[in-house]
């Protein structure tokens, strides 16, 4: 990992694959019925979306504590999107193999993101 405090937030890796994944999210909550969409949808896009947000959020901070703190506010975010995927199936809104590409691309996020985390603590 290079000088994080001379490179953006845009150029980090993890943060170009939550990208796609948020906009994944957001075209997948547009086929859920209508009564979702101030419930499991709103809940897709936002925690989704703070994905990004909170790793932008920690990169701006430009302390490593504070990235740190950040970035695993960021990976609890990503949680709560695989479960609410999960929910998605439960309700019969996506299908099995949906559901296991979007935790193939969790995974690789969270392995991202859990090596940002690391080269992050060993920088404090």
């Amino acid at each position: 990992m290079s000088d994080n405090a001379n490179q953006s937030f845009t150029e980090l890796e993890v943060w170009k694959k939550a990208r796609v994944l948020k906009n994944e999210i957001f075209h997948l909550t547009k086929a859920f019925p209508p009564e979702e969409k101030y419930r499991l949808s709103d809940q897709l896009i936002r925690c989704s979306r703070s994905i990004n947000a909170t790793i932008s959020e920690g990169h701006g901070r430009f302390t490593y504590k504070d990235q740190l703190h950040f970035c695993i506010q960021a990976r609890g975010s990503l949680s709560e999107t695989y479960n609410h995927l999960i929910d998605a199936f439960d309700c019969g809104y996506i299908k099995d193999e949906q559901l296991d590409l979007f935790k193939i691309k969790i995974d690789e996020i969270s392995r991202l993101l859990n090596g940002y985390i690391a080269w992050l603590r060993k920088n404090l």
